[in-house]
């Protein structure tokens, strides 16, 4: 008898989708990496595109435990395979609308097909435009057919802004 061939990510997409949602997450994407009789099985999970905020750890490990029994249950990787469980990070580029309904409230630099870039806090996101806001307030629609990706700025909050509480008062 032959042997199986090697799923592919849309197979295990399909069948690792029902334990993502119902660790209640969005299954990004699925890459299969490495030789066949050890693959690596890279699996991306984000919050739904309504959610503001970021996966945190205990959602990364309850969605690893659900995805790895589920690819168990079907034996879909007969040898041994190693389960990478992650979210998209700051670093991922802004290419779809939900990746921008995703990054609400941060501020983030547009790279601009007809070149140059714009920057600003997204506000809002309509079906044909991201709404960003300057450091003044002012918002500005972008339509998407101007925007070739986007990319989320990472925020480091200054020492004096810091709120350390009742502690910090003396000095």
């Amino acid at each position: 008898m032959a042997p199986s061939p090697a799923p592919t990510p849309e197979a295990v997409a399909d069948r690792i989708r029902p334990a993502v949602e119902g660790a209640g997450l969005f299954l990004e994407d699925v890459k299969i990496v490495g030789p066949e009789q050890r693959s690596t099985v890279r699996v991306t999970v984000d919050l739904h595109e309504d959610e503001v905020g970021s996966v945190d750890l205990d959602q990364v490990a309850e969605v690893s435990r659900a995805v790895s029994d589920a690819l168990d249950a079907d034996d879909m990787f007969p040898g041994t395979y190693n389960l990478e469980v992650s979210s998209p990070g700051t670093s991922r580029p802004l290419t779809q609308r939900r990746h921008f309904r995703r990054a609400r409230t941060r501020l983030v630099t547009l790279d601009m097909i007809a070149g140059g870039d714009r920057a600003g806090r997204v506000v809002e996101v309509t079906d044909t435009a991201v709404v960003l806001a300057d450091e003044a307030g002012a918002t500005t629609a972008v339509p998407f057919e101007e925007i070739r990706r986007g990319k989320v700025e990472v925020e480091l909050k200054r020492m004096d802004e810091v709120d350390l509480g009742s502690e910090d008062e003396e000095g």
